[in-house]
């Protein structure tokens, strides 16, 4: 089959590229290569931002710059398509606090343009939402415990209350784009999913203070850099490797059971910060400088996924160990230092 990932030079998208080219499937890449997201990252942001485009061009995968803010352009890419992957995404809550009309043209415009072109070629499309969208009222209801927080219940699912406690640009943005996605779903009966996804981590991803903290754990412990910490480093996710989440979205291709899903590692992942971090010290064998700062606005210090519904409508789990994974990030890290030199 031919399918589209928007955003697909990033972190998420150039693994699902990967998925289905290794599949023997045609696959078109469309990303429109903004640097915003390296800003802050110290690394040498145009080599960063190309690494992942030459990677994929090197697999055969149809490359496209383009903007899903653009309805013609990715209107243009979408022809002939059998499935669309959207990952394209203003993924950080700092960015869309201090650029908010950035994070609401690409989440909420650029969410709409993709189910549009999904609706006129009557394509089945999944969209990346996000666990932020539970808001950070779960926060009050942890317990504090040596190396991390925990919580009752242990994990969440697609029912449980959302945007709850301190609401920023990013929780807005992504929450309309879910609203929008049940609307294509309800009204035009469009074959369409979200999947609200939680700390996915794995080689290509440029980690920074803004997003991808086990990534930025790694480079940063890999390259002999000082880590900073925002909190008690207790805060915890059930991490998800990158070649799960584009089975994940190929299981919903194959199921088409539309509607929410919250897409994680489970109870089996879960992992605090600093038990991440203690695991990279393992790997690795090298010592980490940890700067600790103040929590930031609307972080949000628990999250585990309830993939129940997953696993019974989709025929999806997770199967790369916390330990594996990481051990593959920290190789591809050391493969690749010359980009994190800045």
């Amino acid at each position: 089959m031919k399918v589209l990932v928007t955003g697909g030079c990033g972190f998420v998208g150039s693994h699902t590229c990967e998925y289905y080219i290794k599949k023997g499937d045609e696959v078109v890449a469309f990303d429109n290569m903004t640097e915003y997201e390296l800003k802050r990252t110290g690394y040498n942001s145009r080599v960063a931002r190309e690494h992942n485009w030459k990677f994929l061009e090197d697999l055969g995968v149809r490359m496209v710059k383009g903007d899903v803010c653009n309805l013609p352009e990715i209107l243009e890419a979408a022809k002939g398509c059998d499935y669309i992957v959207h990952t394209a995404a203003q993924p950080a809550m700092t960015i869309a606090i201090e650029e908010p009309e950035l994070d609401l043209r690409t989440n909420v415009l650029g969410t709409f343009n993709v189910l549009e072109a999904a609706r006129r070629y009557d394509i089945p499309v999944v969209n990346c939402s996000t666990i932020h969208v539970y808001g950070n009222k779960i926060n009050e209801n942890l317990r504090e415990e040596e190396t991390r927080y925990t919580c009752d219940p242990p994990s969440i699912d697609e029912n449980y209350p959302i945007m709850q406690g301190t609401i920023t640009p990013l929780h807005a943005s992504k929450r309309s784009g879910e609203l929008y996605v049940q609307c294509y779903i309800d009204t035009y009966n469009l074959e369409a999913a979200t999947f609200r996804l939680t700390g996915m981590y794995g080689p290509r991803q440029f980690g920074g203070v803004d997003h991808g903290w086990v990534a930025n754990f790694v480079i940063r412990t890999v390259m002999e850099l000082p880590i900073t910490i925002f909190g008690t480093g207790k805060q915890v996710r059930d991490i998800l490797y990158a070649s799960d989440v584009a089975k994940a979205f190929d299981a919903f291709y194959r199921r088409k059971k539309p509607g929410l899903y919250t897409i994680g590692g489970g109870i089996d992942h879960a992992i605090s910060l600093i038990e991440c971090l203690d695991l990279i010290k393992e790997i690795t064998g090298k010592e980490q400088t940890i700067v600790y700062e103040n929590s930031r606005l609307g972080d949000l210090a628990y999250f585990v996924c309830d993939i129940t519904k997953a696993k019974h409508e989709l025929n999806w789990e997770p199967t790369v160990s916390n330990r594996e994974g990481i051990e593959r990030l920290v190789e591809w890290v050391e493969e690749n230092k010359e980009i994190f030199r800045g």
